[in-house]
């Protein structure tokens, strides 16, 4: 019997064929890809993926894994388009269903979570922020939902708020997890702030692990008021998107 080859390590570049895509937003879209680590993924972990021109020119862009692993062989991407993007603009307007496309991972060791690491777990959000934490949501709530767990996801506009029909109903149907929604454009208009953090935590306990993602500007603005809140740098992880 031939013994299977063994497993790519993360830094090499390998094809991956695309199972599904489906609206998320009007900015955001979910793809499903067949890719032969799923299986080791941890929540809150990245891909890199490149494209490649017919003339060579090559664009690469770094996206968080939306998924836990769940036995499908399959990973999820939650891509926003952004504006002269030139990653996120093929997968918005040329990207389908039995596409290959090339990417290496799964990347990243500090910013992830597994049951392991325990609780109280308070995850703080902006904007497309969300899809490493909606990572780990899925993955405690399959295999250790006694832990309990807050979100604080600030976002534009409802309409832009990644995946809020999942969360909502996580915040209804699970119990031991809360959400708060801040919206920032619309209704109250209000961003993340003191009062936010200390909502969150009045109902959480004190956190053993906390995870901060989105903008620099918002992960900045979350940080100092967590660390005001009392608490230690060591239990806060941050990940940051840029501008």
């Amino acid at each position: 019997m031939t013994e299977p080859p063994p497993p790519l390590p993360w830094t090499a570049w390998r094809e991956a064929t695309i199972t599904a895509v489906a609206p998320i937003t009007p900015r955001v879209k979910s793809f499903r890809l067949a890719v032969d680590f799923a299986d080791s993924v941890r929540a809150g972990q990245h891909v890199d993926v490149r494209l490649t021109a017919e003339d060579g020119y090559q664009a690469q862009r770094s996206y968080s894994i939306a998924s836990a692993p769940d036995g499908s062989g399959t990973i999820e991407l939650m891509i926003e388009a952004l504006p002269g993007g030139e990653v996120s603009g093929f997968f918005a307007e040329v990207a389908a269903v039995g596409d290959a496309i090339e990417l290496r991972g799964p990347i990243g060791g500090a910013f992830v979570w597994g049951p392991e690491d325990g609780g109280p777990l308070l995850l703080v959000g902006g904007g497309s922020g969300i899809v490493p934490l909606l990572a780990m949501l899925r993955l405690r709530a399959r295999v250790a939902p006694e832990i309990p767990c807050r979100l604080i996801y600030a976002v534009r506009t409802r309409a832009e708020a990644i995946a809020l029909a999942e969360l909502e109903a996580r915040a209804r149907d699970e119990p031991g997890f809360g959400l708060s929604l801040l919206t920032t454009r619309e209704g109250a208009a209000r961003r993340i702030d003191a009062d936010a953090v200390a909502g969150a935590l009045a109902g959480l306990g004190d956190p053993a692990r906390v995870f901060v993602c989105g903008s620099n500007p918002f992960v900045a603005a979350a940080s100092e008021l967590l660390l005001a809140a009392g608490i230690a740098p060591a239990r806060i992880r941050t990940e940051r998107f840029g501008g």
